[in-house]
Parts: structure tokens; sequence; C-alpha cells
């Protein structure tokens, strides 16, 4: 059984506890925490540009998750209040960026990303374009906001 304060309490011969101090991996660091709104679009989209290569995302894949990273940040300016929040940071051999905002939510029809919204229809495709280029999408929304999470997954160790 582990506590709130990070022990691990076990029972020792003749039931005594026992606490054992768990050692815990340093927490990986956060690149970019802030608030953002419509001025911020530009210079998030080239901090992130700027911080990735920093932790291994280069090339094709710094391009793709940029774009991704762009979109969800858009959407939020235009469909859920025109603010939001951006966390990017890296998780193991992971970088995951968390966008949350306090809107709405995002509409039933459109929270089926995995269909291209057809040639005649105006928008519709950040949510698509950012499931082709990242490793994993998560999306949590509701009437109070939306979380969606973008996950890119470094190059192996060689």
């Amino acid at each position: 059984m582990e506590d709130r304060i990070g022990q691990t309490v076990r029972s020792a011969p003749g039931g005594e506890p026992r606490v054992d101090a768990v050692t815990s991996r340093p927490a990986e660091p956060v690149l970019l925490d802030r608030s953002f709104g419509h001025a911020d679009i530009t210079v998030l989209r080239h901090e992130v540009a700027r911080l990735l290569p920093g932790v291994g995302v280069t090339g094709e894949r710094l391009s793709g998750y940029v774009l991704a990273v762009n979109e969800v940040i858009t959407n939020v300016v235009l469909h859920a209040g025109g603010h939001g929040r951006i966390v990017l940071r890296r998780e193991g051999r992971s970088v995951w960026c968390v966008v949350t905002d306090s809107g709405p939510g995002i509409p039933d029809g459109y929270q089926d990303s995995h269909l291209l919204p057809g040639t005649d229809e105006i928008g519709g495709r950040g949510l698509w374009l950012a499931h082709r280029l990242c490793d994993e999408v998560t999306t949590a929304t509701g009437p109070i906001g939306t979380s969606i999470g973008l996950r890119i997954d470094l190059a192996p160790l060689v």
C-alpha cells in the first residue's frame, strides 16, 4: 500500500508495519506552460518548433507535430471562447502537448475525428489532421470545456 507522501508501507515479519521510502524518478521538465489567446497562435507555433529539437523531435515529425498543435490551439481560439492553456512536456520517451479550454465542448458531429470532412465543408480538419500526425490523441470534452492531448514518440535510442 502506498500513502500520500510517497512511502510504501509493508508488513514486516510479525505483522509490524515497515515503512520504506520510495525512490521516485525525477519529474520530467515542463517545456512550456502558458495561457494563450488569438494573438499568441503564431508565437506558440514558433515556440513549440524551437523547443522540440532539444528533446529529439526533428524533421518531418517536428513539422507534423507543430502543425497538429497549431490546429488544436487555433480551434480553441475560433470555437472555444478564444482562450486556452497549453502544456508541453517530455514524459519518458514521448512528448505530450495538452491543450485545454473552458468552451462549450466539441459538438457531436465533430468528435469522430477519424472521418475526413467532405470537400464542400469549411473547416473540421484540425482534429482529423492531429490524429494522422501524432502517435496518440486523447480528447475529453463536455459543457465546461475540452482537453486534448497530443503525444509524439521520441526516436528510439540506438
